[in-house]
């Protein structure tokens, strides 16, 4: 006889599915998206100095890269990724975590990225349910997840994601999907981007030297749309007190970048995904009981 998984149980692991493909999606976006933007700076630069020039700008040697084109190749032969070789972490443990053709290495943040989305995905729909609140929760966590690998990898944080990601927090909270009224998400994302604003002039009047970008106020200011004003103070402290372990154990393994600095927007990113997880007024504690402090 067929066995029927129940209705909640269902939803929850058709959301975990739906997020390893969106996962899957992920990965482009982290790749593509800040190259997308570094040709577009490129373009604009070489058109205001052709213009200056009084002369036409050059026409684009290649095709403009978008999220969707080309298609997926190994960069490192160029090998056309097909259809059966893209299923999300299943290709890539059939395939050895190599390509097909040159058997160069596929990086292993390709299968986490897929599943941590489909567990986020999944966790989203059992906690908040399969309406509109659970399935906005599940916007919010991809698009968390790509700003904080994005700026880790380059220290961007495009406006194309954190602007919609502050927008759609208010909208959610109009709308009633998030438990956060809709005054508190207002006073929430305005306090959260002042507050960053007035660290980032305080240090540089104070040092002549910028100590963070623009994109930390604009991702504080969206999670205090999501979460409402009374979450900003813990996850400041929270991404503080991740942000100062990480640094510490990669000053003492050398791993620094040039210059010694790391981005601050993948540690308030992780300290959304903990008010998430854990609600915004548990998770600092949590957090400073699992490292012991």
């Amino acid at each position: 006889m067929p066995v029927f998984l129940p209705a909640d149980t269902a939803w929850v692991v058709l959301a975990g599915v739906l997020g390893l493909l969106v996962g899957s999606f992920l990965n482009v976006v982290i790749h593509r998206l800040p190259k997308m933007m570094e040709a577009q700076w490129d373009a604009e630069c070489a058109a205001h100095l052709a213009a200056r020039a009084g002369q036409e700008p050059a026409a684009p040697a290649a095709p403009a890269l978008t999220l969707a084109r080309p298609a997926s190749r190994c960069p490192h032969c160029g090998h056309g990724i097909r259809w059966f070789e893209n299923i999300p972490v299943i290709s890539w443990l059939l395939l050895r975590g190599r390509c097909s053709q040159c058997k160069a290495p596929i990086g292993w943040r390709y299968p986490l990225v897929e599943l941590t989305t489909g567990a986020l995905f999944a966790w989203c729909i059992h906690h908040w349910g399969a309406g509109t609140a659970g399935w906005a929760w599940c916007g919010f966590s991809a698009t968390l997840l790509s700003l904080a690998l994005i700026d880790w990898d380059t220290t961007f944080l495009p406006d194309s994601l954190t602007l919609p990601l502050l927008w759609a927090g208010l909208l959610a909270a109009a709308l009633r999907w998030t438990p956060v009224a809709l005054h508190d998400a207002v006073w929430g994302a305005a306090a959260g981007y002042l507050s960053l604003w007035s660290v980032y002039w305080a240090f540089r009047l104070a040092t002549g030297k910028e100590g963070m970008g623009y994109g930390d106020f604009k991702l504080l200011a969206a999670l205090g749309a999501w979460f409402g004003w009374q979450a900003l103070v813990p996850i400041i402290l929270a991404s503080s007190v991740i942000g100062a372990v990480v640094g510490i154990a990669l000053k003492l393994r050398s791993s620094l970048r040039p210059g010694g600095y790391i981005p601050f927007g993948p540690f308030l990113a992780g300290a959304g995904f903990a008010a998430l997880l854990l609600g915004p007024q548990n998770m600092l504690g949590s957090i400073l009981g699992l490292l012991g402090l």
